[in-house]
């Protein structure tokens, strides 16, 4: 018999304006690979282009973890020479740079393990959904790994600099309750009730004007940029498209109709 082929590590599924990315590793708790990084990254560049996307939600395969970090059984291969860490770590600015850049919403779902890597993603996404049992670590100084500054600073934007620090320097893994405490995640949801909250979430969003979201995911990438480097410029041409555009005359004769408006993005 011919040997199945081997399972995609990154999966897709499109449906209703959402785009869903899955890290499909469940044997190592969706631990990521060079590959997942690169293939991944060129994933939600497609998705940024692509009109009919409204929103993008990353999670993991199965019910064990969103993602446990780097694939460690990877390393002899990806990491085993300098040159090789370099690539290794091109490939997750590359990932991370893509995921910043994006203007469209982006949620993460996680359900278990989300670990370093893993950790890294979700703090890249615009509103993180956990379930109870769901556990966050940056294992690092455990590993005698330093962490980069860009990694550190997104963190502590999220959760301040105290939590920040805790998080570093215990290394210790942290509950559900404790990450929504810490600002870490938005929801915290028993686990029978994780995947229903983030459909009707998705449905909220998918339902409303795309440019008038585009214009607050613009302000909010802008607004986390030095001050001096801001382009307010942008955010206020997007707010006059807005105004200008068929969603607002929608909008307002929906309101006026008292129906549910039908946005169409332009």
């Amino acid at each position: 018999m011919p040997a199945s082929a081997a399972p995609q590590p990154i999966l897709t599924e499109f449906k209703g304006g959402i785009a869903r990315l899955i890290f499909n590793n469940p044997a190592r708790h969706n631990a990521m690979s060079l590959e997942m990084w690169t293939h991944g990254a060129e994933l939600l560049e497609a998705f940024g282009r692509d009109d009919n996307i409204r929103a993008i939600l990353l999670t993991g395969a199965g019910n064990q973890a969103f993602v446990a970090g780097a694939d460690i059984s990877k390393f002899g291969d990806e990491r085993a020479s300098r040159e090789a860490v370099e690539t290794y770590d091109r490939a997750v600015a590359r990932f991370q740079q893509v995921m910043r850049d994006l203007e469209k919403p982006t949620i993460a779902r996680i359900d278990g393990f989300c670990i370093g890597g893993g950790l890294a993603i979700a703090i890249e996404c615009d509103i993180r959904v956990c379930s109870e049992k769901s556990s966050f670590s940056v294992p690092a100084a455990k590993l005698g790994i330093g962490y980069a500054m860009d990694g550190i600073r997104r963190l502590r934007t999220l959760v301040g600099p105290a939590f920040a620090a805790e998080i570093f320097y215990t290394a210790r893994r942290f509950s559900a309750q404790e990450a929504v405490m810490m600002g870490l995640v938005n929801r915290v949801l028993p686990d029978a009730e994780l995947d229903k909250h983030v459909e009707d979430l998705l449905s909220r969003i998918s339902e409303n004007a795309p440019l008038a979201i585009q214009t607050a995911k613009r302000a909010l990438i802008e607004l986390e940029k030095p001050e001096d480097t801001q382009d307010s410029a942008s955010c206020d041409a997007l707010v006059l498209k807005c105004m200008e555009s068929e969603d607002y005359v929608e909008g307002r004769t929906a309101f006026m109709e008292k129906r549910k408006p039908v946005f169409r993005g332009r």
